[in-house]
């Protein structure tokens, strides 16, 4: 019997004790979740939603930064274009400056050629004419000798120069 009343007062303390550590489990569990499970599970909610904002955000960030370097690769190509237009215009313009330099520089020797040939007609017509009236005063000198009289210069002028237009048509 002994045995048999150790067992009942321990089973009727242990179901004593059970239900009180049920009713103590049951009140700590409600303040538990009135205290700690609701400010937890809010922070553990905020924690998520600004991780999926970072999340976004950085995808964002990232398709911004894509757009941005397709953009300054555009921009590169295009400045590598003007360059280049920058560089055939130069070398067209330089072409064009060389081409009229050369073409002044022919004008200015065929002006000069040209000049050149009628200052030597000149000059060839000069020596004609003062070779003329030396010749005509040099033959009225010695026709004035031989004769021992003096003869009229413009007589004397007018047949020396029909002599020397005969000789210049003789040498053309």
């Amino acid at each position: 019997m002994f045995v048999n009343n150790v067992l009942a007062e321990s089973n009727s303390l242990y179901v004593g004790d059970l239900i009180f550590y049920i009713v103590t489990f049951i009140i700590l569990m409600l303040l538990v979740k009135h205290f700690a499970w609701g400010p937890v599970t809010n922070m553990m909610k905020k924690r998520a939603e600004k991780i999926a904002s970072d999340i976004d955000n950085a995808a964002k960030s990232r398709e911004n930064a894509e757009k941005m370097a397709a953009k300054r690769q555009t921009e590169l190509q295009n400045s590598r274009q003007e360059a280049a237009d920058i560089v055939n215009n130069a070398k067209k313009s330089a072409e064009t400056q060389r081409a009229q330099i050369v073409e002044a520089a022919q004008n200015d020797a065929q002006a000069l050629k040209q000049q050149a040939q009628q200052d030597a007609d000149q000059a060839r017509r000069d020596a004609l004419n003062g070779a003329k009236d030396d010749v005509a005063n040099l033959s009225i000198e010695i026709a004035s000798k031989l004769i021992q009289k003096e003869l009229k210069a413009d007589d004397q002028k007018e047949l020396i120069d029909s002599y020397i237009e005969g000789l210049v048509d003789h040498e053309s």
